[in-house]
């Protein structure tokens, strides 16, 4: 796929929604439907679908998500602090933000779009059916609704990587290290607590201690081959595919999602609106995906008990 590519953030970001928009000369595209008994009718003989999911899904469980006006932790935008850049200059103000952001997180709960989700995949697995989240999402959300089978691409809030030796761990601390206690707070006001390097998140592994980083990928950061790997086996080999509260500009969506369609494979957008790549799909809901997503994934009458 088209994918290997490009695997870093920093070039994608900026080269997609150029390249998605360009008007197709070679093919005339009609408007997706929003049919959903057309929909519900190949979901029911559908044997491997893909979900792809992005920063809508978790919206609408209360998760900020840092992109468009307003979205700044106190006068940075994530961009300017999610970078390897960022975190050698200053560790402790992008400790603070991620701190910020796991303890969010952590007053959050599944929304009936992951519930939908997780529901779908539990009682598809029964008939020998398979569904896999790919998502772009840091949060975990799928995970916690009981999805198994997710591929999280851009990392997770609650893991940790040593910057030392390497070890990756799972990390639910809450603080993640006591010198963040009560820090992170995201009004512009607020001022840099300045934590000693030695004081932020370090390492447990034997002998090591060295200093911990947010295991996600950052802007300018590749991703990881083995997930990139597994996403595209999964992608080139579904019988259907779902978009789901992602803007279709940002990597992943904005390059899997058009080449699964490109295949002949029905492709289903749940947003908000409209996006760069909606004419190319074959069906489109518009709305609060926990509104829309339930009613498309539930039990269909043609499906085995």
């Amino acid at each position: 796929m088209i994918v290997r590519q490009f695997a870093c953030r920093a070039f994608i970001n900026a080269h997609l929604d150029t390249h998605l928009r360009k008007p197709q000369v070679s093919q005339t595209m009609a408007r997706p439907s929003s049919d959903l008994a057309a929909f519900r009718k190949i979901f029911s003989k559908a044997s491997n679908i893909a979900i792809i999911t992005g920063a809508g899904v978790s919206a609408e469980s209360g998760v900020p998500t840092f992109r468009g006006a307003g979205g700044y932790w106190r006068k940075w935008q994530a961009q300017e602090l999610a970078t390897p850049e960022a975190f050698s200059r200053n560790p402790s103000r992008v400790w603070e933000f991620y701190h910020y952001r796991r303890e969010v997180m952590l007053t959050k709960n599944p929304n009936p779009a992951h519930l939908a989700i997780a529901e779908c995949e539990a009682r598809l697995s029964k008939q020998g059916r398979k569904v896999t989240v790919i998502t772009q999402n840091i949060d975990e959300l799928h995970r916690r609704a009981g999805s198994k089978n997710v591929l999280e691409i851009h990392g997770s809030l609650f893991k940790t990587r040593c910057m030392s030796c390497g070890h990756e761990a799972a990390n639910y601390k809450s603080p993640i290290c006591s010198a963040l206690e009560g820090k992170g707070a995201p009004d512009p006001n607020t001022h840099d607590a300045k934590i000693p390097v030695q004081q932020l998140p370090r390492c447990e592994q034997t002998g090591c201690h060295g200093l911990l980083r947010p295991a996600v990928v950052w802007f300018g950061e590749t991703l990881d081959a083995d997930i990139l790997t597994s996403a595209e086996t999964v992608l080139d080999s579904c019988d259907l595919c779902l978009v789901v509260g992602t803007s279709s500009v940002v990597y992943p969506a904005a390059m899997f999602a058009p080449q699964v369609a490109a295949r002949g494979v029905p492709v289903a957008e749940f947003n908000m609106e409209d996006t760069p790549a909606t004419m190319r799909f074959k069906f489109h809901f518009h709305g609060p995906c926990g509104t829309t997503l339930p009613p498309a994934l539930a039990r269909h009458e043609a499906e085995q008990n």
